[in-house]
């Protein structure tokens, strides 16, 4: 029997990394969305309450595009959230660094990095897209924009964040974890405990069929100043083409960089593939490029067509994906995943 080393690299020589048998599972796409012509989904258990905020605009006939922007509100605002918005972890500085982007159906985008000061990078990537010709402003400039815009300037690091920065500044290692689920100081340089995921990305479809996304982080905890992931940049974080469907990523924001993989996944489906087997080929892109590397780190992407037909991929077990729609309020769905 050949061991699971082998086993990849045979699998990922083979014609379509579809075709890996027994190590990656065939997840079953979630049907079609619900009776109000509406759906929403996200990344990660905190996209529950997410979602649920999203529906409150989507079950009364409003814009997908407003639907994400509220609905990523909710976990950047959460003060127990150390992985997205103004209770992020700080760089190995001390300095709380935001990045978002909001992209709509038309191919309209904004998007935000290494924002500091500002509670709601979302909102403030909206305005980008919608205010002015750019896509993407960063670092003083964004904050420039932001204040100009009326948004208050507040510190955002927190009592409990700047603790956790100090305590990590005693080692100073540096080492993304697995899903951020379980964290030590000694081994990993994170700060101990559990539900301190990353990127929450969001996909939604409007009772008119309407489709948009948002992406929003505080980035790795302890980054170099003036890191930023994929999770602000179109095309890698988050892509939404009306014509197709969209997809959004979680996990090491530069192996999504480097594959360009959100916007991958959407050209697979407007090649035919389903949401399950683009996000699921995606990934195996990235393994198969760097297949050792891969062992030791997280990438997960989300996807949903223009009919609402939904999938997800990952490399390591552990994404989970909330969904929410007319039937179901509080769905909260495992990813398959390649290991």
């Amino acid at each position: 029997m050949t061991d699971r080393r082998d086993f990849l690299k045979a699998s990922l020589l083979g014609a379509s990394a579809l075709a890996l048998a027994g190590k990656v599972e065939a997840a079953t796409p979630l049907p079609a969305k619900g009776a109000t012509g509406a759906r929403v989904i996200s990344t990660w258990d905190f996209g529950v309450a997410a979602n649920q905020a999203a529906w409150t605009v989507l079950s009364k006939g409003g814009h997908a595009l407003d639907a994400v922007e509220t609905g990523v509100m909710v976990p950047e605002a959460d003060l127990k959230n150390h992985s997205v918005g103004r209770a992020g972890y700080p760089d190995r500085d001390g300095h709380v660094t935001l990045d978002a982007s909001i992209m709509d159906a038309d191919g309209s985008c904004g998007a935000v990095a290494a924002l500091e000061h500002i509670a709601h990078p979302i909102q403030v990537a909206r305005r980008v897209m919608e205010r002015t010709p750019h896509v993407l402003l960063v670092g003083d400039g964004a904050l420039q924009f932001a204040l100009e815009q009326g948004f208050k300037k507040e510190e955002l690091l927190t009592p409990e964040s700047e603790q956790a920065w100090k305590e990590w500044l005693k080692n100073a290692h540096y080492q993304p974890s697995i899903n951020s689920e379980v964290r030590d100081y000694g081994k990993t340089g994170m700060p101990g405990g559990k539900d301190n995921h990353d990127t929450i990305g969001m996909l939604a479809i409007d009772a008119s069929g309407r489709l948009a996304g948002a992406c929003t982080t505080s980035g790795m905890a302890w980054k170099m100043r003036g890191r930023v992931g994929d999770s602000p940049i179109i095309g890698a974080g988050l892509y939404v083409d009306g014509d197709v469907g969209g997809a959004t990523s979680t996990g090491v924001g530069e192996e999504v960089i480097r594959n360009a993989g959100s916007f991958l996944v959407v050209e697979l489906m407007r090649q035919g593939r389903s949401p399950q087997e683009a996000c699921q080929e995606a990934v195996m892109r990235i393994v198969k490029k760097r297949p050792n590397a891969s062992k030791d780190l997280q990438v997960g992407f989300l996807a949903m067509n223009r009919h609402g037909e939904v999938g997800a991929f990952a490399i390591q077990p552990g994404f989970s994906y909330a969904v929410c729609d007319a039937k179901r309020q509080d769905g909260l769905l495992p990813s398959r995943s390649v290991y």
